[in-house]
């Protein structure tokens, strides 16, 4: 009986959701000597998909230009499947937006990394990123947020 009432926290399954990469000026934006810009944006996403069973994504764009042309567009869509269960409902939040994010981002930038190389471009590397600050960041928008509804609609 007790057994039942343990927290439970398994990866289920990490796998590439999504991908793609775009050349839109090739071969003459390759001819180019220039220093690239590159301009990387990350998001994160979780839902419930069954009873016990969250899925949470991981995105990142690149976008790499040289003056105002793109030299190149990754987007990837890394996800992960989790079995969640007999966890207060308070601790949901940080564990689909911290713990989760940390498990299926190294795999998210592997896969981000080793698109560009293949591509025939210098590899990119996406940076450590520090889930708990991003989460708590994403919190206290949401407050602020709520806090200024609350005010226009009084």
């Amino acid at each position: 009986m007790a057994e039942q009432q343990d927290p439970v926290f398994q990866i289920q399954r990490v796998y590439l959701k999504e991908a793609s990469l775009e050349q839109p000026n090739s071969p003459a934006i390759l001819l180019e000597q220039e220093q690239p810009s590159v301009d990387i944006q990350l998001g994160v996403e979780a839902a419930q998909v069954a009873d016990g069973m969250y899925e949470v994504c991981v995105t990142a764009t690149v976008t790499t230009k040289i003056k105002d042309k793109t030299m190149f567009l990754v987007e990837a869509k890394q996800g992960g499947i989790f079995e969640i269960r007999n966890l207060p409902e308070e601790q949901m939040g940080p564990v689909m937006g911290i713990a989760g994010p940390q498990i299926v981002y190294p795999y998210l930038r592997g896969n981000v990394a080793d698109l560009i190389t293949r591509a025939g471009f210098p590899t990119v590397h996406l940076a450590e990123i520090n889930f708990q600050a991003m989460y708590e960041q994403q919190q206290a928008a949401q407050l602020q947020q709520q806090g200024s509804q609350i005010i226009t609609s009084a």
